[in-house]
């Protein structure tokens, strides 16, 4: 029997707040995500909205990171697109197969625009999932 080749699932979440502009706070985040091994963080900084996006191999991390995020007790937090399987993004560049996944972004990055949070998630060919988790768009 032939075995299709295993690639690493990725789990991924969105989380939503009224603005980001703590630096103890983004480096309680941080510190977070690396204890708990989320392998990647964008962060909207710098005021509203706040913006938070996680990628890890695991579910288990990515619930675990976001509860400590709620603990930071962020004004209006939502966690608009709870952790799960990341999705099979249309656009995203297949020529390398599973390769891809290995040369997406690891570690933790901060972004004051939402413009760049947009390009960084069609980077990673997230750009319909990312818009419907910010409402943006239409839904049908």
């Amino acid at each position: 029997m032939i075995r299709p080749p295993s690639t690493p699932s990725l789990f991924n979440c969105l989380i939503r707040t009224h603005h980001i502009t703590s630096r103890k706070k983004v480096d309680r985040v941080r510190r977070a995500a690396s204890q708990l091994q989320v392998d990647w963080v964008l962060i909207r900084y710098g005021g509203s909205p706040g913006i938070m996006f996680g990628e890890a191999r695991s579910e288990a991390a990515l619930v675990d990171w976001v509860a400590a995020v709620q603990a930071l007790r962020y004004k209006d937090f939502r966690c608009v697109i709870r952790p799960g399987p990341a999705p099979l993004a249309a656009d995203e560049p297949r020529e390398g197969g599973s390769d891809s996944l290995h040369r997406r972004t690891t570690g933790f990055d901060e972004t004051e625009s939402v413009a760049d949070f947009a390009k960084q998630m069609e980077m990673r060919g997230l750009s319909d999932w990312w818009k419907k988790g910010m409402g943006y768009g239409s839904s049908g």
